[in-house]
């Protein structure tokens, strides 16, 4: 039988080239624009400096070429060519804004045009067209300066010809992020472009629709992705501007959607100004988070209970975040990680506690490992993950996220002294039938985090399936581990006989772990992953290890601030500014 998402995945390919094709046709001469959005797009000042001289990190990989231009390198892989034909390091370039950098910019640009313009290559499609015309859009004044008219005849028939592409291709972009996309750039362009007015108001009530369908009442996503979210909202924020710069009216549904999303961003939002890391989604670009929700002008706070599936917890300076829900299931599961329960800690300008995060950018292995339960401050079994990997479509390489937890339920309530979430799921029930519930209470001052990890066989039919996998141990008991992932910042070392871990943070603040005494406790090597490096970060994690041999196992622990540690502390140890790190 053939895979129907495998002949969807090359029918749209197919749709593509073709309407490429026609569009590259079209011979519309555009010379100008009817109005043009105040850029928005927000660059790097370092990364553009990088890219002037030669040096090119995409998607994790980087390329010290300063005698070639951007055209002439050979993509490693597909996310390496959609970060060079999205163009969003026009906006790095545009940040330096001096000449060389105009005319890398410009080299590039017509560069492009010269080599795909006629429908060629792989960024031809309605995601990457739309992240492309947005910025080609935002930096027309600065790539258009001292450029002779028939270059400039050039970039209008191209924005021209990528427009009457997205106009027919937009609906073949996937639902969510590159949906948000396409049609953001499609509105960008028919709103600024001669000639191209009337694509406008189809864009307009499509994202409308979009908006509906894909932001829930939560002002969430179906991926459950921090990052995801807030490269949504931006679109979203961007195109209603660009809306009200042209003097049009932004739909109702557009506008709900923009507030229902910030608040869930503040509730996502960590300590230091962060985005949690969790199902595929990094920290953000410094800066990004608060600017956005500045721009968006909504003044709602965090909502009460879950956001986007998630539980929040904070006092003090310090934050903490809980994956609280079941993961993302079915298409929205591609970059879905096994986190149910995992928590992220971060006390001022410090993270302390997180999760590994995403390896996707250094290759397929470490992309698994990152997406497995052992790679999140959480509980796992046996070497278990509380989901797994179905097999990988063919095409798309697309490896959805089966068999995880569907019953997750949670409560936060104030307490005498903090306040407490308490959550559960049956993750686990299938293959040793444990629920594994969870309790974190942070006090009211944040200076303290007590937690308890539980692995219960809740009925008969859990207590036999139990008792299958003891049998299966040979009455060994079943292995647990309790594992705390540590930022690379930190400075962690075992004391008290191994009691417990003293962590020293580069504020000055020291933190505490400790335990019942009940499990063995080690201090391990763990890894820290994230785009901007050209390797994983080496760290280390706090590990809890032990045997469940009954029908209930208790486990209790707390982070704490070391009493001589100041209520407030002034954080002033700048943070390493390079761009290009390999540590």
């Amino acid at each position: 039988m053939i895979n129907l998402t495998r002949l969807n995945t090359r029918k749209a390919r197919l749709l593509n080239l073709w309407h490429a094709w026609a569009a590259t046709r079209t011979r519309a001469r555009v010379t100008g624009f009817v109005s043009q959005p105040e850029p928005r797009t927000i660059g790097s000042f370092a990364r553009g400096r990088q890219l002037v001289a030669g040096n090119y990190l995409f998607a994790g990989t980087l390329f010290h070429e300063p005698d070639k231009g951007l055209w002439d390198l050979e993509a490693p892989d597909n996310a390496y060519a959609a970060e060079l034909h999205g163009f969003a390091w026009l906006d790095d370039l545009a940040a330096v804004g001096d000449a060389p950098s105009r005319a890398a910019a410009q080299t590039w640009l017509w560069g492009w045009i010269s080599a795909f313009g006629r429908g060629r290559g792989p960024g031809w499609t309605p995601d990457l067209t739309g992240r492309r015309l947005i910025r080609w859009i935002n930096h027309a004044i600065f790539v258009l300066r001292g450029v002779e008219s028939d270059d400039s005849h050039k970039f209008y028939r191209s924005l021209v010809q990528q427009t009457q592409f997205l106009s027919r291709r937009w609906r073949g972009a996937a639902p969510g992020l590159p949906r948000f996309e396409a049609l953001t750039g499609l509105i960008y362009a028919g709103l600024s472009l001669e000639g191209q007015e009337t694509l406008a108001d189809p864009a307009i009530k499509a994202l409308a629709r979009e908006c509906v369908r894909q932001i829930d009442d939560q002002g969430g996503l179906p991926t459950r992705n921090p990052e995801e979210l807030l490269a949504v909202f931006t679109l979203l924020t961007w195109a209603a501007a660009a809306l009200s710069d042209a003097g049009r009216e932004t739909p109702k549904e557009h506008l709900a959607a923009i507030e229902r999303i910030a608040p869930t961003l503040r509730s996502l939002r960590h300590a230091d100004g962060a985005l949690a890391r969790f199902h595929g989604g990094g920290r953000g670009a410094e800066g990004w988070l608060d600017h956005a929700l500045a721009a968006s002008g909504v003044r709602a706070g965090k909502p009460d209970g879950l956001a986007m599936g998630f539980a929040r917890l904070s006092a003090g300076r310090t934050s903490v975040i809980v994956d609280a829900a079941a993961p993302p299931a079915d298409a929205a599961s591609g970059n879905a990680h096994a986190s149910t329960l995992a928590f992220e800690l971060t006390s001022g300008r410090r993270p302390v506690v997180v999760n590994c995060g995403s390896g996707a950018s250094f290759g397929l292995e470490w992309r698994r490992a990152g997406r497995a339960t052992p790679s999140h401050s959480t509980l796992s079994l046996g070497g278990y993950s509380n989901a797994r990997l179905d097999t990988a479509d063919r095409d798309t390489g697309v490896e959805a996220l089966i068999d995880g937890p569907d019953h997750v339920p949670v409560e936060i309530n104030p307490v005498n002294d903090g306040t407490q979430f308490q959550g559960g799921h049956n993750g686990y029930i299938h293959s040793h039938g444990l629920t594994h519930a969870r309790t974190l209470e942070l006090t009211l001052d944040g200076r303290g985090l007590a937690g308890e990890d539980m692995l219960l066989a809740l009925d008969d039919a859990d207590k036999r399936q139990f008792d299958r996998a003891m049998d299966v141990n040979q009455l060994k008991g079943v292995q647990f581990d309790i594992r705390f992932h540590l930022h690379p910042d930190i400075d962690a070392t075992l004391d008290l006989g191994g009691a417990a871990v003293s962590m020293a943070l580069k504020s000055g603040e020291i933190w505490v772990f400790r335990h019942d005494g009940s499990y063995e406790l080690t201090l391990e090597p763990g890894v820290y992953l994230e785009t901007t490096r050209l390797k994983p970060r080496a760290a280390q994690q706090i590990v809890l290890s032990g045997l469940a041999f009954s029908y209930a196992t208790r486990v209790r622990w707390s982070l704490s601030k070391a009493q001589e540690t100041a209520i407030g502390v002034r954080d002033l140890q700048m943070d390493d500014p390079r761009t290009l790190k390999d540590d």
